[in-house]
């Protein structure tokens, strides 16, 4: 009879995924409600900058949390990410011109620079290379509970009780998540006291060779969770949905109820025949969306792209840790984290452009998506016809 595995579970891990949910609620409750704050500050034509300057910041911090995640530690890194959020909840009611929301925007996105690259980088360590689907696969679920939780009780207390007591509530769930990192223990083996040469980076700094590929089919994946972020709030209300939020709840249950198995899957059958899989699904989701004329339909294309989404991201983030070697995991993590803040960040950008608060546009927007999905399942492909020809040689 084989000796039974280990439980995954441990302390630590449970640990590190309850500080991930109170980190994910706490910027995710803010999301329905600033489209709105901002045209009331009169900067309706700036909404594309919402996410994009936001993923802008986390994009550009990825390489130096990579390096300070492989040298000072994992846990400190985690720790200044949720800090940035506790700031930031407090300065949105304070610098209330539009000029001072787009700065904070600006500055909120070194939140998701630092937390997530660390956090993925010390599930590695701690969970056996053989269950990194399964372990990312449960983190993720977490994560994305308070992806569902924060925006349906972000508008609840925004319409009860106004937007600025919202504010708080996020600084007071990113300070909780603190207060759990803090008592996680260090997995770092090789960790060296904080130095200014950790701040600069060279040209080997930035990106993992070996990551590219999952970066290239991350970039692509995450133009539509751009658009969604950026346009969904306002479709929303157009369909009559009282509560904004919705939308996300119901794609996180789907991706929460995925995730349950779909990183176990990753680990049985292979990375890149499950992200194909998800890509597919996406595609599905993004027409559903677009053909969308009723809140009903509507909630019926996010549940199926809370599956897409929920069968991709374990399957990415552990296809990225395959490709790094152990030194590396934490620059590897953080060229995905870039490529996925670029691919939120271009599809904010261009739809909230395009958009321009014409709400027809919107259905446009999503159809015209579904290229830059079909993109990354050629890019795929060609890799493991790739990958098939350099192993049969």
């Amino acid at each position: 009879m084989p000796p039974k595995e280990k439980s995954i579970y441990t302390v630590q891990f449970i640990l590190l995924c309850m500080s991930s949910l109170l980190f994910s609620s706490s910027f995710n409750m803010m999301i329905p409600e600033l489209p709105n704050y901002l045209s009331s500050m009169g900067g309706a034509e700036y909404k594309g900058l919402i996410i994009s300057l936001f993923t802008l910041t986390a994009g550009i911090s990825r390489p130096f949390s990579g390096k300070l995640t492989d040298k000072w530690g994992r846990v400190p890194v985690m720790a200044i990410g949720s800090s940035v959020c506790v700031v930031c909840g407090f300065l949105y009611p304070v610098l209330s011109s539009v000029s001072g929301f787009l700065l904070l925007r600006l500055v909120h996105g070194f939140s998701t620079g630092f937390k997530p690259t660390a956090t993925s980088a010390y599930v590695a360590d701690i969970i056996p290379q053989k269950r990194w689907g399964e372990a990312l696969g449960i983190h993720g679920l977490c994560f994305s509970i308070g992806g569902a939780l924060g925006p349906a009780v972000g508008s609840l207390i925004s319409n009860e009780f106004g937007i600025n007591f919202m504010f708080y509530c996020s600084s007071l769930l990113a300070f909780l998540s603190i207060i759990i990192v803090m008592n996680m223990k260090e997995t770092l083996a090789k960790k060296e006291k904080l130095h200014k040469s950790m701040f600069l980076l060279s040209r080997q700094d930035i990106i993992d060779r070996k990551a590219l590929p999952a970066g290239v089919v991350t970039f692509f994946s995450y133009t539509a969770f751009g658009l969604i972020l950026t346009l969904i709030p306002d479709w929303s209300s157009h369909l009559g949905a009282q509560n904004k939020g919705l939308f996300f709840t119901a794609f996180t249950i789907t991706s929460v109820l995925v995730r349950f198995v779909a990183g176990k899957v990753s680990d049985k059958y292979g990375r890149p025949k499950v992200i194909l899989a998800g890509l597919f699904i996406v595609v599905v989701a993004l027409f559903v969306i677009s053909e969308g004329r009723d809140i009903q339909l509507l909630l019926v294309g996010a549940g199926i792209y809370g599956a897409g989404t929920g069968i991709l991201s374990p399957a990415i983030s552990a296809w990225t840790i395959d490709l790094s070697s152990p030194e590396h995991r934490g620059k590897a993590v953080a060229t995905m984290y870039i490529s996925m803040e670029m691919g939120i960040g271009c599809g904010a950008l261009l739809g909230g452009s395009y958009y321009n608060d014409h709400i027809m546009r919107i259905p446009q927007i999503m159809k015209f998506d579904i290229l830059a999905i079909s993109m990354g399942i050629l890019y795929l492909l060609y890799w493991k016809r790739k990958k098939k020809l350099q192993s049969s040689i």
